[in-house]
């Protein structure tokens, strides 16, 4: 029962993580229509913003400012690469957004090897390595501070999309752009925070991913990207509720998979996933069937 209640909360960790990532996800497809690939490297850079906020002072930075900071700053980034990048092919074929997100990605892959150099580098621990009782369970501080942090952020979110006036305007857009327009919705500024705070997010398990396992490097947000991107998939792309689940559902069999069958199927197991999910319900768990006139 301890060994079960363990991998519990390691997936609940694991979990958190992904959903962070898979809302940045959810959220721009929601208001763009938008796979914007990019996201996982726009998690990346939020770990090399963490790292060097973590390194650069003679002195150490609080854990929550380095979050604050990180997270500003890719928010700012997900700003300027959807008004450089995106922002002209909004009315275009969606192979061609898609082409571009890919390429942004290989950019900024590329761009993180040139200013940071392919040597992973080390973050240092930012949070006490003791180890709480909880349960009968000794939980690493970590753990407890990845999950109640992304739940509270995601409570917060939540929050704001369906109570605030932005949060509104931007499920108005989501739902219909030019209907919004006409109601006086500047849609370019939703479109602009809606990849602000997706980007915030995704630095957020940027920075957790890499206290978890230690390393920064540039291609760091493939992988977890990648599985983000099925956990939105699963629990329903567009919805955001759905990328929380669909998160913590992949969290769930990623580790339940490495725990009793072997950690060389835990990836073939979640990509099996998504392939099943898009032959048998390609709107995902709380998704919905749009049906689109021709």
């Amino acid at each position: 029962m301890e060994v079960l209640l363990q991998q519990i909360i390691n997936a609940l960790n694991t979990g958190s993580i992904y959903a962070l990532v898979a809302i940045g996800y959810t959220m721009v497809y929601g208001i763009i229509k938008l796979i914007n690939f990019a996201h996982g490297d726009i998690m990346m850079f939020g770990a090399y913003f963490g790292f060097l906020f973590a390194t650069i002072f003679p002195f150490q930075l609080p854990l929550m400012v380095i979050i604050a900071m990180s997270m500003i700053l890719a928010a700012l980034m997900g700003v300027i690469i959807e008004k450089v990048a995106y922002k002209k092919l909004r009315n275009a074929p969606r192979i061609s957004a898609l082409i571009t997100a890919i390429g942004v990605s290989l950019l900024l892959q590329n761009l993180a090897l040139l200013i940071f150099s392919s040597d992973p580098k080390v973050m240092p621990p930012l949070i006490s390595t003791q180890k709480i009782y909880i349960l009968g369970l000794d939980i690493p501080t970590l753990t407890v501070y990845t999950i109640s942090i992304s739940v509270s952020v995601m409570v917060a979110l939540t929050l704001f999309i369906h109570k605030t006036k932005p949060g509104k305007a931007m499920r108005a857009v989501s739902q219909d752009a030019d209907a919004a327009k006409l109601m006086g919705i500047n849609s370019n500024k939703t479109i602009s925070l809606t990849f602000a705070i997706g980007s915030a997010l995704g630095a957020l398990g940027g920075i957790f991913y890499t206290l978890a396992y230690s390393q920064v490097y540039p291609t760091l947000g493939v992988m977890p990207g990648l599985k983000a991107f099925v956990a939105a998939v699963l629990g329903g792309i567009g919805n955001i509720g759905g990328a929380m689940l669909g998160g913590y559902l992949i969290g769930a069999i990623e580790v339940f998979t490495n725990g009793y069958i072997s950690t060389r199927w835990a990836d073939a197991i979640v990509f099996a996933i998504l392939i099943i999910v898009l032959l048998v319900k390609p709107s995902g768990i709380l998704g919905k069937n749009v049906k689109e006139k021709v």
